[in-house]
């Protein structure tokens, strides 16, 4: 079968960078609906819409070039990043409609198997794939618009976190750097094989775990890297304290950062980041991890601490590394500080 080739920017390395997606996203007129309870004001994951006193629903929609040449796998990633909103909402999957850009010369398998992976994600997700729509483009992408549900008054908003709460990833970074690597050859089997299952693991299951535990706030970890998408959790009174040694890890990233397998996606997450963040005793390695985008990355929970051990304990089970990396407290004098 034809490999898929790969494109400039694969997976959410083809995001619009923060800053600039900022200075568009602020021209645009605000809703005034007051049923719409999560729109963009907090650059959210997902919109959250009313219906009734008991029920919203939780929108959300999202696509990208490949970034693995196994069209199989490909769908498998697309789908499970698209779905990772709902479930950072606190949602629960209920119906999905594929997006899709392909090529009119290509070989129709190849988008055969990316569908196969994309539904079947679906399927795990509990939900069902009610159609979609396609059209030609001179380069392959591959996404989801997923609907949701969940009951208003248990979103889990991304900007509600309390001072004191611990802050918890479910899974490790450095899975840019690892999928750069790869493309040049340079990935060991091992390295991408935990990218892989890492890309393809549904938050789902890090999400039910979640409802058991006092969660303040959440959000998951793509294109805008670690440090993006947590400063979108920050507040005018929260400061986020990261301890690098806490923080899971693909353990070969920090060779592929010093081996320079970079992508112009985090450099715009490290421009963005100037001002905000602090970064104290860290490796340029160790940086360079910080900014690298994730593509269907963790989810990032702000919690009672007190609760966080056990959290982490029972999210390991899903077999992926996880890990305590810091906690909020009152604002200093950066939105985020990083200890190495």
């Amino acid at each position: 079968m034809e490999q898929i080739q790969f494109c400039r920017g694969g997976g959410c390395t083809a995001k619009l960078g923060p800053a600039a997606l900022a200075r568009v996203l602020e021209k645009l007129p605000r809703p005034t609906d007051p049923n719409l309870l999560i729109g963009t004001e907090s650059s959210d994951d997902a919109a959250v819409y009313r219906l009734t006193d008991d029920l919203a629903i939780v929108q959300t929609l999202d696509f990208f070039p490949p970034m693995v040449e196994d069209p199989y796998i490909f769908g498998q990633v697309a789908a499970a990043n698209a779905l990772s909103d709902v479930y950072a909402m606190g949602g629960t999957v209920r119906t999905a409609l594929n997006i899709v850009c392909f090529p009119e010369q290509m070989d129709l398998n190849i988008l055969g198997r990316i569908l196969q992976g994309g539904s079947e994600k679906v399927i795990e997700a509990g939900g069902s794939l009610a159609g979609g729509h396609s059209i030609a483009d001179s380069e392959v992408k591959y996404g989801l618009s997923v609907t949701g549900t969940i009951h208003p008054d248990r979103i889990r908003a991304n900007n509600t976190g309390h001072v004191g709460d611990a802050l918890v990833l479910t899974k490790p970074l450095g899975v840019g750097l690892t999928c750069t690597a790869a493309r040049m050859g340079a990935a060991s089997d091992e390295a991408l094989a935990l990218a892989v299952k890492s890309m393809t693991t549904l938050n789902k299951y890090a999400s039910e775990i979640a409802d058991r535990y006092p969660v303040h706030a959440c959000t998951d970890v793509t294109g805008f890297g670690l440090l993006g998408h947590l400063h979108e959790m920050t507040r005018p009174d929260l400061t986020a304290r990261l301890h690098m040694a806490g923080i899971p890890v693909i353990p070969e990233a920090r060779d592929y950062a010093d081996g320079f397998y970079l992508t112009a996606a985090a450099q715009r997450n490290r421009n963005f980041a100037e001002g905000r963040v602090k970064l104290r005793g860290l490796s340029f390695a160790d940086e360079e991890i910080l900014f690298d985008p994730q593509t269907s990355g963790g989810l990032l929970f702000a919690l009672d601490a007190d609760k966080a051990d056990d959290f982490v304990a029972e999210i390991a089970s899903i077999g992926l590394p996880c890990g305590k990396i810091g906690q909020f407290i009152p604002r200093m004098d950066a939105e985020i500080i990083v200890e190495g």
